[in-house]
């Protein structure tokens, strides 16, 4: 049995890992090319970064490297989420932060197209794929993702509109300074890495499961369900086509827990009906997994 754990425990650690590399090298290169190219500013601690770079060099002719300012402005948004969110959590995010700095001093820059239109749609894709790839093996990226990750588990607030907002003030000011042209493609840029880790975040998305199952199997539909530390309520009923009675369970999980959950529920009752909603918002207790 220890030996099984361990081999989890390894196997979970390389994946780990793995994404977050894969995710910090992606970004590295994204900036290096999509972001380099259009001159834009990303979006959180990484903008505010490009920002600072570009002050010190048209201001006072400093060429500054990425990594070392980086480090330094995630340093406090770090703290807070080793306090409010997890200590492994926060130390693989870490880790997400020093290799995408390393990455990004080391990689040259190259274009890959100077349509700024393609540039802010593509770049903020690839960008936020990368986000979503650490938020798979539940990290992040780092800088504001902290704060956005730290409300949602103690607020149970979704935060990225919130970031979007606080993105677009940084913004105006690079638009300010710099002008509001790169300002105004920055804003798409970010916008649509927003909208892609919305669309992509497997702890961000809520599903109502509506499931029509007999009595004497609606014990077994409910284990089920309270498997994924949920719980549901039953409501009973009666079946218009052939006037036997039944059970509807009303219960809502993460969007992620949909496949399995509705696997295992057609094993406890083959004959089990399930409605599959989409939720916009849920307000109130909904038990999150821990990301430590």
């Amino acid at each position: 049995m220890k030996t099984t754990d361990q081999r989890a425990r390894l196997r979970e650690f390389v994946v780990r890992v793995g994404m977050i590399a894969l995710s910090s090298l992606i970004v590295a290169v994204n900036l290096k090319s999509f972001v380099a190219a259009g001159d834009l500013f990303p979006g959180g601690f990484t903008g505010i970064s490009r920002l600072i770079q570009r002050c010190a060099l048209e201001f006072a002719g400093i060429e500054l490297p990425f990594g070392p300012i980086n480090l330094a402005l995630n340093a406090i948004p770090a703290f807070i989420s080793f306090k409010l969110v997890g200590k492994r959590f926060t130390l693989y995010s870490c880790l997400t932060i020093v290799l995408t700095s390393i990455f990004t001093d080391l990689i040259p820059a190259f274009a890959i197209t100077e349509d700024k239109l393609l540039i802010c749609i593509f770049g903020g894709i690839i960008n936020g794929f990368a986000g979503c790839l650490c938020l798979w093996v539940r990290v992040t990226s780092g800088g504001t993702d902290f704060i956005a990750i730290a409300l949602s588990e103690r607020k149970n607030v979704d935060a990225w509109n919130y970031i979007l907002c606080g993105n677009v003030i940084m913004l105006m000011i690079a638009g300010a300074l710099f002008g509001w042209e790169k300002a105004l493609y920055s804003m798409l840029f970010q916008y649509t890495t927003t909208q892609v880790i919305r669309m992509l975040d497997p702890d961000g998305r809520r599903a109502t499961l509506l499931i029509i199952t007999g009595r004497e199997t609606a014990g077994g539909v409910c284990a089920q369900i309270q498997e994924t530390n949920h719980t549901a309520t039953l409501i009973e009923g009666v079946g218009l086509y052939n006037g036997d009675p039944c059970v509807m369970i009303y219960s809502v999980v993460s969007d992620s827990e949909v496949r399995n959950l509705a696997r295992n529920i057609r094993q406890s009752d083959p004959k089990a009906f399930v409605n599959v909603l989409r939720t916009e918002r849920v307000v109130g207790k909904f038990y999150r997994r821990p990301r430590d």
